[in-house]
């Protein structure tokens, strides 16, 4: 076991340390800024600590593997969790009368983990077999309740039996409420008090009748033996009932280890903390038991009713399931404080009872079954410590969940329960803690022995090293570092107090004119605030620490590097192009924060070309083809209305005309006397392009092809070329058009009026032939039907004579 839990710690710290290096160059450093190790293991878990001694120019604090690659080995104090079983008793099958049954394993465990650093523990949890049951009935007897008594003591006998088919470890008990004897809950008229209604008895707070025992026969006696009573108002006193029947454990005869029901039965509401004080009673309610010889409650006119979260307190600490068999006009109370995520009452239920409680038995029995196929686990843990529960309950898919249902006896479920230590409590007394995880309403619990590794062992007093002569012997050497006496300080406590003044030191460390920061020759406020360079108050940049008035600058992985005398310089921090500083080595370099560009390049991020010839157009030897400005190498064109160049040289214009549209118009009117412009003769004389007709046309290579469709609905085409030795556009048309052949109208009005007539003679005659057929079929049934008529005639006249005779 103890070989199987190491695996699971190192595959994790594996797994998390490989996450976190993959991650650190998209994270900020949460370690660095920590200056003792206490608070650098605790800023998150995979910072380490080096406690090697010497000059170690780095951080102290830092990721475990940027430790190691800096020089600090064997030196890291880096804690990892530590999980010890104290008790793991295999689960029982049954319950046996020799030992208590465990149905949650293991039991005890010890835990050592450090803050923001999660650790699984496993919970298994299995109902163990004929688990023994109390129950124990406690009932409204007010009068309204009267024939509901008298249903339960006809049917204690057979409740008695159903449960023992569940389970044959099973006892009951009962008791009985009415209210406080007090106005305005009852009448405290003399006559009232002894008998509040005809043939009841004088009321009161609670009452216990039976203790929890075997014998079903007592229980009918005792519940056929109970008087009604009587009281004023609808809500009833079922509170103060149920703190006195859960408490008082001895009276009661709760056993330890059992499944505890109270079956709460009332067709009333119920009074709650505050509402004594109607009766004069303003004591609120001690949540002890104070139940007499003959199990009468006595505080009942002196302490307030409790209040929810009393009575969810107490269900809690004594593992009570409370069972409310209500009346159906009652039951959304009641269901209001069993259900939703967070109950109010926890591990309770809500049933439906019939008016009589004819169903009370039925009622018991399933909601014991709802209880007992679900479990729930809980735990105690405080405002530092998150618990968080993964089961896949009886499927195979794991999800976040800490109940399971549908469970049968002999079901064996697994939780996950993880464990954070979010925060150090302030109080070093909470730092060990004991945390209970337990399921609802048992009393099995997993005991936690829960120690926070919240400092580091180097800064145990033992480990300590007072007047350490590594620190000069003026101070305390622990974890690598010294931790200098008064007036001391330093990297090794090397900084004598009362020979300089450590705040005009710190002043000297401080980025501004280091002209002045002398303390012998300046006023020290008036230095504090010339050594102050804009809004950088930062000692050493905040990029170092100070040692006796110089700065010593923390070191980085090459080839990053802080330098200055102040640390303020650094060959990372410049402005960037594409994620590279300074757009990269080829265009310049970093140097105190800013870029040093090549020759060829300028702009703060060196990604600015000065050089133009990344903008000339090859082909027409033009810079941007005069459609726009060269900037870093780059050419911006312009925008001329709608006209909107585009590309490396501006050369593309998606939304302009193109070349065949612009000479469209002029070959139109000068070839074919066509187009808009063949109405103005100077506009057609106008134009920028003289195209030449030919009657032979071929598109040869160089020339572009123009087709359109003239007003004619004939298609004209001509193609142009640029001439290179004039420096001009030719344009060449062909002198005709290709029109379509003409269409011939008298033909075709003809041809319809020859389709109608012969569509029209087509259906005359298919109507004709049709018509001829049913005709001759009409006269062949005629035909048929007149034989049939001379046939009856004959066969009538024949049979006359044997009709006389």
């Amino acid at each position: 076991m103890n070989k199987f839990y190491t695996l699971v710690i190192l595959l994790y710290l594996i797994t998390a340390t490989v996450s976190q290096i993959k991650n650190d160059d998209l994270n900020s450093n949460p370690c660095t800024s920590k200056e003792t190790c206490s608070d650098c293991i605790t800023a998150n878990p995979q910072c380490g600590w080096c406690m090697k001694r010497g000059n170690f120019s780095y951080h102290r604090c830092d990721f475990v593997h940027r430790l190691s690659d800096q020089g600090c080995f064997d030196q890291i104090f880096y804690p990892t969790p530590s999980f010890t079983p104290l008790l793991n008793e295999d689960l029982s099958n049954k319950t046996s009368e020799d030992s208590d049954p465990i149905q949650l394993r293991p039991q005890r465990v010890h835990l050592k983990i450090r803050p923001n650093l999660p650790y699984s523990v496993h919970v298994q949890f299995k109902q163990a077999l004929d688990y023994p049951v109390d129950l124990y009935y406690l009932m409204d007897l007010s009068k309204s309740m009267e024939d509901d008594k008298e249903k339960l003591a006809q049917l204690g006998n057979q409740l008695a039996v159903n449960m023992r088919t569940i389970t044959s470890n099973f006892r009951l008990g009962f008791g009985s409420f009415v209210d406080k004897v007090v106005m305005p809950y009852v009448s405290t008229v003399r006559e009232k008090l002894d008998e509040p209604c005809t043939g009841c008895a004088a009321p009161y707070g609670f009452r216990n009748h039976m203790k929890l025992d075997t014998d079903a026969n007592d229980f009918v006696r005792k519940v056929a033996d109970t008087q009604i009573s009587g009281n004023l108002d609808a809500p009833e006193g079922g509170f103060d009932a149920i703190m006195q029947a859960i408490v008082c454990k001895n009276e009661i005869g709760w056993r330890e280890k059992s499944r505890k029901m109270l079956v709460f039965s009332t067709d009333s509401g119920f009074h709650y903390a505050g509402d004594g004080k109607l009766g004069g009673i303003v004591k609120p309610n001690d949540g002890d038991c104070h139940l007499d010889r003959s199990g009468l409650y006595t505080e009942s006119t002196t302490q307030d009713y409790p209040s929810i979260s009393q009575i969810n307190h107490k269900v809690k600490e004594h593992h009570v399931n409370v069972i409310f068999a209500v009346t159906s006009n009652q039951y959304d109370i009641y269901r209001q404080l069993a259900e939703g995520q967070s109950p109010l009452i926890e591990g309770s239920t809500a049933g439906k009872l019939e008016n009589d409680s004819s169903n009370i038995v039925t009622l018991i029995q399933d909601e014991y079954l709802k209880i007992t196929s679900a479990v729930e686990l809980k735990d105690n843990a405080t405002d530092n410590v998150k618990i968080t529960y993964y089961s896949s309950c009886l499927s195979q898919k794991k999800e976040e969940t800490k109940i399971c249902r549908g469970l049968r006896v002999g079901n064996s479920v697994t939780f996950e329960a993880k464990i954070e230590v979010t925060s150090c409590p302030r109080n070093r007394n909470e730092w060990n803690q004991t945390i209970l995880i337990y399921p609802v309403g048992l009393n099995d619990a997993l005991i936690i022995d829960l120690e926070m590794i919240c400092e580091c062992d180097c800064e145990k007093p033992w480990n300590e090293q007072p007047y350490s002569p590594y620190c000069e012997r003026r101070g305390t050497y622990e974890c690598g570092i010294c931790s200098c006496n008064d007036n001391f300080y330093g990297r090794r406590c090397e900084c004598d107090a009362k020979e300089a003044n450590p705040a005009e030191e710190e002043q000297s460390c401080i980025h501004g004119n280091d002209t002045k920061c002398d303390a012998k020759e300046a006023n020290p406020a008036e230095e504090e605030q010339s050594c102050i360079h804009g809004n950088d108050t930062k000692v050493c940049s905040g990029r170092g620490v100070c040692r006796c008035g110089e700065c010593e600058c923390y070191k980085r992985e090459a080839p990053e590097e802080v330098t200055g005398k102040y640390c303020e310089c650094d060959n990372f921090s410049c402005d960037r192009n594409d994620g590279k500083v300074c757009s990269g080595p080829d265009h310049g370099k970093c140097e105190c924060g800013t870029c040093l560009c090549n020759d060829e390049w300028t702009k703060a991020d060196c990604s600015c070309k000065k050089s133009n010839e990344d903008c000339v157009d090859p082909r027409t030897n033009k810079e941007c083809n005069n459609r726009g400005n060269c900037k870093c190498g780059q050419c911006q064109c312009e925008a001329k209305g709608d006209e909107q160049y585009t590309g490396q040289y501006c050369e593309d214009c998606p939304t302009c005309k193109s070349q065949c549209e612009i000479y469209k118009e002029c070959v139109q009117c000068r070839i074919h006397q066509s187009g808009p412009l063949s109405e103005d003769a100077d506009a057609c004389n106008q134009c920028t392009i003289n195209p030449i007709g030919t009657s032979e046309f071929e598109v040869t290579e160089g020339e572009q092809l123009c087709v359109f469709i003239d007003d004619d609905d004939c298609k004209f085409q001509f193609k142009y070329k640029y001439d290179e030795t004039e420096d001009i556009i030719l344009v060449i048309a062909q002198n005709t058009k290709d029109c379509p052949e003409p269409v011939d109208v008298l033909a075709i009005v003809i041809g319809v009026i020859v389709g109608i007539v012969l569509i029209g003679l087509a259906l005359l005659l298919i109507w004709k032939l049709l018509t001829t057929i049913h005709d001759r079929r009409e006269f062949a049934k005629f035909e048929k039907e007149r034989m049939m008529a001379k046939w009856d005639t004959v066969c009538t006249g024949a049979l006359a004579p044997l009709q006389t005779l």
